[in-house]
């Protein structure tokens, strides 16, 4: 393995530059394999937790992918086809691999023949689309909030919600606990209790805070569209894998290649 960092060690194996034939960055590598997303591949090498050939790696780590990878003694290898399911998260399950306080986790629910890894969250009170996938690019592009990805959302406060709170929220509103004002969104009323709303970004628990902010609270909320993806057709616990015109639409909407 090679770094793009001098380091001293015991192999004294040259450094090698990024952009040499054959050698991609091993955060790049592991993400390949669906397993985990770039900033995570940083992290746990900055842990000690990524070997190369039975060596620890550090952050900036070159590989050609031939050699021994491991994270947290699992073998890491690239996937070739790049997958992405929609699935409809049931209220009550937890977006997370491991959490000694959940009731029920999403590695719990959610099965499939390769390993697959959500890009982007949806809290545990809500329902609806998540996006499943074992391309760590296209996680961190959907991760990454400066791209201001819409997702749409249907929510039913518990009491009635007046003309005048919805144009608030459309504006942009203040969330004294983080600290931020939201940005500009589109909403559209449906009933009395009920509205769709349109956000750019993806602040914890945004829609309930900003429906809190207005002296509102939500008794239910479905997310029913990511981008070019819908729910449609999709009830609690479904599943289905997008197909190859979704799949295009998705990666030119983040900025990123398919190459399946």
């Amino acid at each position: 393995m090679y770094s793009e960092r001098k380091r001293s060690g015991a192999a004294g194996k040259p450094v090698r530059k990024k952009g040499q034939d054959g050698l991609i960055r091993l955060n790049k590598f592991i993400a390949s394999s669906g397993l985990y997303s770039r900033r995570e591949a940083d992290r746990l090498m900055e842990m000690g937790e990524v070997t190369v050939n039975d060596e620890t790696a550090q952050p900036g780590t070159m590989v050609t992918g031939t050699e021994k990878i491991k994270v947290r003694d699992q073998i890491i290898r690239a996937q070739d086809r790049k997958v992405v399911v929609a699935y409809y998260k049931p209220v009550g399950v937890t977006v997370t691999k491991s959490d000694p306080h959940a009731k029920v986790t999403l590695e719990e629910v959610f099965r499939y023949p390769i390993h697959l890894t959500y890009a982007g969250r949806l809290d545990r009170d809500s329902e609806g689309l998540l996006l499943m996938t074992n391309d760590g690019a296209l996680i961190d592009a959907m991760m990454r909030s400066a791209n201001e990805h819409e997702k749409e959302y249907i929510v039913r406060t518990r009491g009635k919600i007046s003309d005048e709170d919805l144009h608030q929220m459309s504006k942009g509103i203040w969330l004294k606990d983080l600290e931020v004002k939201t940005k500009p969104c589109r909403i559209e009323r449906l009933g009395d209790y009920t509205f769709r709303i349109v956000l750019t970004q993806g602040l914890n628990r945004q829609i309930r805070r900003m429906c809190k902010a207005r002296g509102h609270e939500v008794k239910s909320l479905k997310r029913v569209r990511i981008l070019n993806i819908t729910a449609k057709g999709l009830q609690p616990g479904m599943q289905r894998e997008l197909t190859q015109d979704e799949k295009m639409k998705l990666y030119e909407s983040v900025g990123l290649p398919l190459s399946d």
